[in-house]
């Protein structure tokens, strides 16, 4: 996120953050279990006498609506959808936009054919399209609702230059390590690691007992930048953060050396990777989770945001709680870091239906229902945060909205797409290659500044 206040007051935020989210987890650690995994009432959607939002009647419309998600994150947000259905009239077709969410965005928008709406997973793909004049700002019920139910900090990440593009109806919490408790039982392990340290000793004991200590998704290039940004955060600062966010700093900075001969402490240790290093990257991040919480020999820990839940529960017969944990990403630096990320919900069509639908993504209606499956945060900060549908979200999701406008956004997601997001190029690619040789160090910072500044200058 762009920063807004002083240098001070940006150390003071992120430690607070970092406080709010170490606290929450640890109460949740204690206190959740597997029992919690109830209907919270918002799963089947509420009646229109019983909404929070007036829609309009849509009937014989069919709205197509553009998403990354697939599998178990899909089928929650059509339960979203069909609420929409039911109230309106309107048919809802989605399309999975597949990780390359610009590029094929702008395929269609060119042929003329865009989507009536579409979650953009990156900030900067949001200021790209908007600059070439492919979103619809938003209309007064939207706006209203949009101001209504999120704190300022939400409502400015949907803006650019003065105008209101999007509703972030989903967020994320990316600075989480989720761990096979039956796996930490069995390698002795009582207490969640807290520091960097801490971490790769836990990885090496699980490996010491036979189990695959850590899985990695880095046939999928975002979980790797992931990975660095919660690493650099906690060393860097936020200050540095921003200024490599924007690339005001370069990435051949010390800083970022630093950050990658972190990381190699684990990613050049081939034994503590599950299938190892060549493994990891045939691996993507479903599997990832998967392969942590199923399987005749499944790994200790797998490192994601808040989301990794919805897959748990519809990919593994694992209980949140009570077979998965978490815990906050170890604090390499002297704090634990706080990397948010999101999905921006911007209308590529005008009319009634696309305006429609974004009003009631930016309600408490559309934030139950969907809080209710499992698997997502949001920052609506109005809504019942009993409707979550375990107590490990529901807790994180409170650190989240106190934690306020203090948080950091996701780094990539604020590049333009050419860089942090894209597969194949960029900083995907070239995190990829140093996952295949983690002793390149220098090398991986070379081409990571040449890529930077040819999608930072054309952009």
């Amino acid at each position: 996120m762009r920063s807004t206040s002083s240098k001070n007051r940006s150390r003071r935020a992120a430690k607070t953050a970092a406080a709010l989210l170490a606290g929450a987890l640890a109460l949740a650690l204690t206190g959740c279990s597997g029992d919690d995994n109830k209907d919270n009432g918002g799963g089947g959607g509420s009646s229109e006498s019983a909404g929070t939002v007036t829609l309009p009647k849509l009937n014989g419309q069919t709205l197509e609506v553009a998403a990354v998600w697939t599998g178990a994150e899909q089928a929650n947000f059509m339960k979203v959808m069909d609420e929409f259905k039911k109230r309106t009239g309107a048919k809802i077709n989605f399309v999975p936009t597949g990780n390359n969410t610009s590029t094929f965005l702008g395929t269609k928008i060119e042929g003329g054919k865009p989507p009536d709406v579409a979650f953009l997973p990156q900030v900067g793909v949001l200021h790209q399209f908007a600059d070439k004049g492919w979103l619809k700002p938003l209309g007064t019920e939207a706006k209203a609702q949009l101001d209504k139910n999120f704190s300022k900090g939400w409502v400015d990440l949907g803006a650019w230059k003065g105008k209101q593009y999007g509703v972030y109806a989903k967020a994320a919490n990316k600075s989480l390590v989720w761990y096979n408790t039956a796996a930490f039982d069995a390698a002795g392990i009582q207490t969640p690691p807290k520091t960097w340290k801490d971490f790769l000793t836990t990885a090496q004991t699980l490996s010491d007992a036979g189990t695959p200590a850590v899985s990695i998704g880095g046939a999928d290039g975002w979980t790797l930048t992931d990975w660095f940004e919660n690493v650099y955060l906690a060393q860097a600062g936020p200050d540095k953060y921003d200024q490599l966010a924007a690339h005001k700093i370069k990435w051949t900075d010390p800083s970022v050396t630093k950050a990658l001969t972190t990381l190699a402490e684990l990613w050049g240790k081939n034994d503590l990777i599950a299938g190892g290093n060549k493994g990891a990257l045939n691996t993507e991040f479903p599997k990832s989770v998967t392969q942590t919480f199923s399987g005749t020999t499944p790994a200790g820990m797998v490192f994601e945001g808040d989301f990794v839940a919805a897959n748990i529960n519809g990919d593994t017969k694992a209980k949140l709680g009570t077979d998965a944990k978490v815990f906050p990403f170890p604090s390499v630096g002297s704090q634990s870091p706080v990397v948010s990320g999101g999905d921006v919900a911007v209308a590529l069509k005008d009319g009634k239906g696309a305006q429609a639908l974004l009003t009631f993504l930016a309600s408490t209606d559309a934030a139950e229902i969907w809080a209710a499956q499992g698997g997502m945060l949001s920052p609506n900060k109005e809504m019942d945060q009993s409707k979550y549908k375990d107590a490990i979200t529901r807790t994180i999701a409170g650190a989240l909205l106190a934690a306020g406008d203090n948080f950091r956004f996701d780094m990539s997601d604020q590049a333009p797409a050419a860089f942090g997001g894209t597969a194949g190029v960029g900083e995907w690619k070239d995190l990829q290659d140093f996952l295949a040789n983690p002793k390149d160090i220098a090398g991986t910072q070379k081409k990571l500044e040449a890529d930077a500044a040819k999608a930072y200058g054309s952009s």
